[in-house]
């Protein structure tokens, strides 16, 4: 009977721990898109400041050619 009540809990915990698996791959999962998104935002924002830098000097000369 004791072995019996052993199996039971083992498979519990057992679930538990896959449930929590689970949890943490689909969180680490969302963490790495949302600062895949931040990245690629912050490139865009970047590239497009030095465009604009390029084609405004601030010096207000005239670009040599």
């Amino acid at each position: 009977m004791t072995g019996d009540q052993g199996k039971g809990a083992g498979k519990t915990a057992v679930d538990a721990k896959d449930s929590r698996r689970d949890r943490l791959k689909l969180a680490l999962r969302e963490n790495l898109k949302r600062r895949k998104s931040q990245a690629r935002g912050r490139s865009d924002a970047a590239s497009s400041e030095n465009a604009d830098a390029s084609l405004d000097d601030a010096s207000g000369e005239k670009p040599h050619r």
